[in-house]
């Protein structure tokens, strides 16, 4: 009960100078517990038409922390003044002098980059497309049938448990060195966590959800697309960014073969023969620019089909 003297409310509140409160909810009047209506809980409600404002803070201090790391290495490089670790500013003006300082109509790449860059992420992108292509569709196959799971789950264990460059020598033997044995190491290396998180993800389909399907006598194409499919993205996504970190250091590792003559590693194995370790550091430094830019680039699409709230950072 409520004395009849006081004013109560969001009115009342408002008129003592308290926030409006937010955030609805039913509650019960007196012993009888009897649902008189909405309560507004003590939290305060944003004014039609404001957008909380996102804090700088947590990428500043990302930013803050990498830069400060740079900035003593250059520091100690200079004090030191040693051959094998350059300071990072010199670093990145001979990346820059290497691979792009080419005229603005060819993205100012040089010839370099073009006989050094492209080729390699033109393996990588080939052979990432053909894992993620067999590893989902395998995947969700194989999440679907119990007895499928049960007889694969042994052998999926077992062959993503090898190391990819311990199959190189196979490899070699059956596609010779070239390009089909590098794309071949990469599709092997890339296509295990898409495979199993695919299948992870098919198989926690909620079973609800497929009964109703079946009441409402979906075909299994409008159930794979309207029901499997949305389920399982989330661990999709998260095994299409373990094949890409896989596909990059395959990629790498396939190029520092003999018998490679361009590329990424090539460039590095290349260098380390001439003694020029300032474009060693300079290879290194373009592939962790690709990693991140690369894993930024899925991170996006990943927030654009499930949210920024998913679960698809849970792999297997």
């Amino acid at each position: 009960m409520t004395r009849p003297d006081r004013e109560t409310g969001p009115e009342a509140g408002a008129e003592a100078g308290v926030r409006p409160w937010s955030c609805s909810r039913p509650y019960r009047d007196g012993p009888s517990g009897v649902v008189r209506g909405p309560v507004r809980s003590r939290t305060a409600a944003l004014v039609p038409g404001q957008v909380r404002a996102r804090s700088p803070f947590p990428f500043l201090l990302r930013w803050s922390v990498f830069l400060g790391a740079g900035l003593c290495w250059e520091v100690a490089a200079r004090a030191r003044r040693s051959v094998y670790f350059p300071p990072p500013l010199r670093i990145v003006r001979h990346a820059l002098d290497l691979w792009f300082s080419g005229p603005a109509r060819h993205l100012f790449l040089s010839s370099d980059a073009v006989g050094t860059i492209l080729p390699s992420l033109g393996r990588m992108a080939a052979g990432f497309a053909l894992a993620a292509v067999a590893g989902i569709a395998l995947g969700i196959a194989v999440g679907r049938s119990r007895r499928a799971y049960a007889l694969c789950n042994p052998v999926l264990q077992f062959a993503r448990a090898v190391p990819p460059p311990a199959l190189v020598p196979v490899f070699v033997v059956v596609f010779d060195v070239g390009t089909p044995m590098q794309v071949a190491s990469i599709v092997f290396g890339a296509v295990w966590p898409v495979l199993v998180n695919s299948a992870e993800g098919a198989r926690a389909t909620d079973p609800l959800r497929l009964q109703v399907a079946a009441v409402l006598r979906l075909t299994a194409p409008e159930r794979l697309w309207f029901l499997i499919l949305p389920s399982a993205l989330p661990r999709i996504l998260a095994g299409l960014r373990l094949g890409l970190s896989l596909s990059l250091i395959l990629m790498v590792f396939s190029e520092l073969l003999p018998g490679s003559d361009d590329g990424i590693g090539f460039t590095l194995t290349d260098a380390m023969t001439r003694s020029d370790l300032l474009t060693v550091w300079a290879a290194l430094l373009l592939l962790g620019a690709l990693g991140y830019l690369l894993n930024t680039a899925l991170l996006a699409v990943e927030k654009r089909l499930v949210g920024p709230g998913s679960p698809a950072g849970r792999t297997v």
